[in-house]
């Protein structure tokens, strides 16, 4: 049904403007793919103890994408009835008469008023029909975009279920801890705090358990080392001091049990073969671990 409103669309597009045929529409995304890579990228953390960021990095890249061609594609559904009042309304006015224009029965000024009213509807028309047209660009270009997300979505969860014998020495090779005490966090993440906190000074704090966080943080297994007063980005030393941390975290992270840090909007997840990788932009200074780093271990 899509395709066939794309191609009447198109063919008037075509008679208004004496435009070039577009090429055949892409593919619609399809949500419930990516709802069902997105349930697939859920099990894979459940078996790896934790969310794994390059996963989370696709699946927010590709959700994005397929959100944004959504948007577009129903922009475009709503410009296809205003492009048919359009056409509706070039037929009904039809040509200027230049016969009756210089006819001396005629009124010179109703005519003139006649033709000012007609140039605008014809100017009007012509601008929002090239607004159409590049909405039509701009929907294909977003479809192509969601499906290649869509499809490294696929290729990256294919990539990590081939890692499971690796990721599983590693899981065994720490152990499986739960998390106890007042504080609720694990002993490991207990022991990984107290050395970075006798290495590196925190003056802005450190925040760990979440109850309820679905993530590390509700399972006693995270913390988030301020680097700022929280919600302005780090700077000065005290950046400086963010980027210490992690390359302390990286170097050490063997023998403390790190799984992945997050800093300066990049992660480096050692399930995934460690070295930093960049994220999205996910909205905002803390959002995006410009005032802290984040560290979560097995």
């Amino acid at each position: 049904m899509r395709i066939w409103r794309f191609a009447l669309l198109a063919a008037v597009l075509v008679g208004l403007l004496g435009l070039q045929p577009p090429q055949p529409a892409a593919a619609d995304p399809s949500p419930a793919e990516l709802r069902k890579l997105t349930k697939q990228a859920a099990k894979l953390n459940d078996l790896y103890r934790g969310q794994i960021q390059s996963l989370e990095e696709v699946r927010i890249q590709a959700k994005k994408a397929t959100d944004t061609s959504g948007d577009l594609q129903a922009q475009l559904e709503a410009a296809e009835a205003e492009v048919g009042r359009i056409a509706q309304t070039a037929y009904m006015a039809g040509p200027l008469d230049s016969f009756r224009l210089i006819s001396p029965d005629v009124d010179p000024y109703k005519m003139l008023g006649q033709a000012a009213s007609m140039n605008a509807m014809a100017n009007e028309r012509t601008e929002r029909v090239k607004r159409v047209k590049k909405l039509i660009e701009k929907s294909k270009e977003a479809k192509v975009e969601a499906n290649d997300k869509i499809e490294k979505l696929r290729k990256e969860i294919k990539t990590m279920q081939g890692k499971r014998r690796e990721i599983e020495r590693l899981l065994a090779k720490y152990g499986f801890q739960q998390p106890g005490g007042s504080e609720g966090l694990t002993p490991r993440m207990i022991s990984v705090r107290a050395e970075i906190m006798q290495n590196f000074p925190m003056k802005y704090g450190v925040g760990c358990l979440r109850p309820g966080d679905p993530g590390e943080h509700g399972k006693g297994r995270a913390c988030d080392f301020m680097m700022s007063g929280g919600g302005t980005m780090a700077s000065g030393a005290d950046a400086d001091r963010g980027d210490a941390l992690a390359e302390f975290l990286i170097k050490n992270g063997a023998r403390l049990g790190v799984m992945y840090i997050i800093w300066k909007q990049r992660y480096y997840d050692i399930r995934s073969g460690g070295g930093w990788d960049p994220m999205s932009n996910r909205g905002g200074v803390t959002a995006n671990h410009y005032d802290h780093v984040h560290v979560s271990v097995f």
